[in-house]
């Protein structure tokens, strides 16, 4: 992936301090002073992050994106009615399921999915909120863990601790990015920061 459309490592530890209840200053203590560069050389580019384009994604390798992206992507077509396996891989099934939900929704059915696609697919989800958009979250979630990989379980329920760590994503793309809201629901501007793949390394 192109690392101008992505914030750095130390926005990371940001993010998991924020969403463990860790205080940012310890986590910022712990962390390499290269991050904390990182971080700084991030906040002046937060132009750029607020221009995140929507991930382009079609049918065989989509090498500039991790395999979450098209988790995301598979989720939320199951969410509208697909049934695939949640693989990470765009295969034939996957294209086929795009084209089919471009049709139904009147858009390009080329199977190539970009921002309209997306903005079609995309599903608000809060707290009590249930199923694979709801996964979709989780799932990005535990992308951007710096340990083990499983910050959240992916249940498909948007209970506190969901709530908790979608809170701290926000928080840390507010530092980066003035005006990101703050409101522990994944609307259209959170959608597009987890899955263009912010604050993931």
């Amino acid at each position: 992936m192109k690392t101008s459309k992505r914030i750095g490592t130390g926005a990371v530890a940001v993010v998991a301090a924020l969403a463990t209840g860790i205080p940012v200053a310890s986590a910022a203590q712990a962390a390499p002073a290269a991050a904390a560069q990182a971080v700084t050389a991030s906040a002046h580019a937060s132009a750029a992050v607020t221009v995140l384009g929507w991930p382009v994604l079609r049918e065989g390798k989509n090498a500039q994106w991790p395999p979450t992206t098209v988790r995301s992507l598979q989720y939320l077509l199951d969410a509208h009615g697909a049934r695939l396996a949640v693989d990470g891989t765009f295969g034939s099934r996957t294209d086929a399921a795009v084209v089919a939900f471009q049709r139904a929704h009147r858009l390009p059915a080329d199977g190539v999915v970009r921002a309209a696609t997306w903005k079609a697919l995309i599903i608000t989800v809060q707290l009590g909120s249930r199923g694979n958009a709801v996964r979709a979250v989780q799932d990005q979630a535990n992308f951007r863990n710096l340990k083990n990989g499983h910050s959240l379980t992916v249940d498909g329920i948007f209970g506190p601790r969901t709530r908790a760590w979608v809170v701290g994503f926000q928080k840390a793309m507010r530092a980066m990015v003035p005006g990101f809201a703050v409101d522990g629901i994944v609307g259209p501007q959170t959608w597009a920061a987890l899955v263009s793949e912010a604050l993931s390394g």
